[in-house]
């Protein structure tokens, strides 16, 4: 279970969250806003990447602010461009590398290496070079060299963002597949139909949060506006 509790932040004394509360426990929550809405920043809170100026964020009741080493092990992020993601040479390196410091053997290493790629469509490229996939193909190395790790909550910041239809529903279907809890940031908004629960976050502030459907409809509307929209606010 993931509290946000009174989180406050800023970058260089420009505000970017005020006084966001939430408690996540849904299989499937879906975070939408426009660019800029402070979302990115909710996100990598999550999971220890930023720590709050104000408030705090607890993952099964560890503080990120004190055990951000321990929580990235229960916590998985996917960023939107896999190029940034990916550090080693080879598709099977760069899964690997996510498995050091974990005591396992080389063979287990190897063999959950070999399983995971196998399982997301990579297996023939275990030894390709990792820049010469497909976008779709490093997107979904991306998401491996995480789930490889066995997080118990996936949190994936736009991860469909540069890829061509066939691919986003390919990674969508993925996520929607997975047994870990997974928090979606998305502009894909048809993709969120089935989801749990979705949050609007609007100028730093959590706007909406309920039934996909009703939160598509206020984000459109806040669109329209060209801000924050009169409506239902129905915070958790």
């Amino acid at each position: 279970m993931i509290r946000v509790e009174g989180v406050h932040h800023s970058y260089d004394d420009h505000p970017v969250l005020h006084g966001i509360d939430l408690t996540l426990t849904e299989s499937r929550v879906g975070i939408i806003g426009a660019n800029g809405s402070g979302k990115s920043t909710l996100a990598r809170m999550l999971n220890g990447l930023v720590i709050p100026e104000r408030g705090r964020v607890l993952v099964d009741g560890l503080d990120t602010r004190k055990h951000g080493h321990r929580i990235r092990q229960r916590v998985g992020f996917v960023f939107p461009d896999a190029d940034t993601q990916i550090i080693m040479p080879t598709v099977a390196e760069d899964v690997a590398i996510g498995l050091s410091g974990r005591g396992l053997s080389k063979a287990d290493v190897a063999r959950r290496t070999t399983d995971i790629l196998a399982r997301y469509g990579l297996a023939a490229h275990h030894d390709r070079p990792a820049h010469l996939l497909s976008g779709g193909q490093k997107q979904m190395l991306a998401l491996a060299a995480v789930l490889v790790t066995e997080p118990e909550i996936l949190i994936c910041d736009e991860p469909t963002t540069l890829l061509d239809l066939r691919n986003v529903t390919l990674v969508v279907e993925t996520l929607k597949a997975l047994p870990q809890q997974v928090i979606l940031l998305t502009h894909h908004l048809d993709i969120l139909h089935d989801f749990d629960r979705v949050l609007v976050i609007d100028e730093g502030r959590l706007a909406f949060d309920g039934a996909p459907s009703e939160a598509v409809d206020h984000y459109r509307a806040l669109v329209s506006a060209g801000g924050t929209a009169p409506g239902r606010n129905t915070p958790r």
